[in-house]
């Protein structure tokens, strides 16, 4: 008690948690080993929160159901058409915005040119998509 005999309170000050913040959610799918699980581990190192999965059509659901920030797909799979799924998300008003980084060997460039008109953001090599993908994460994300 103080002077007045009135009982103190202690206040409770706040202490901004920035290292605590909510992670921005990635998602990736591949179907191979490599690059796919370097992918994960990098943006994982960007403090990228990651669900990775090798089936569209979990892929598909969890863009609509989880909001993610970006999603990197792998444009070489055996069991689904990409390229299809691109545009599916790309023509589905909750998940239009999502910036979609598609991936695939140099070789590849019929897939990676569908992967465009499909709608994807970015469209590069896997060799390059390890290289600069601080600098192509930047670039997806951009507003336009």
């Amino acid at each position: 008690m103080d002077a007045a005999g009135t009982k103190p309170f202690a206040f409770f000050q706040a202490k901004p948690h920035f290292g605590r913040m909510t992670q921005p959610l990635a998602l990736v799918f591949y179907e191979k080993l490599m690059p796919g699980s370097q992918l994960v581990n990098r943006l994982q190192d960007l403090n990228y929160r990651v669900q990775a999965m090798n089936d569209l059509a979990s892929f598909l659901h969890c863009a609509r159901s989880e909001g993610p920030m970006v999603a990197f797909v792998d444009l070489e799979s055996k069991e689904s058409d990409v390229c299809q799924a691109i545009a599916a998300l790309k023509s589905d008003t909750s998940t239009q915005h999502i910036p979609i980084v598609a991936f695939a060997t140099e070789r590849a460039a019929e897939l990676q040119a569908a992967a465009q008109k499909a709608g994807a953001r970015l469209v590069v090599s896997e060799t390059a998509l390890l290289d600069h993908l601080p600098e192509l994460l930047s670039q997806a994300l951009q507003v336009e």
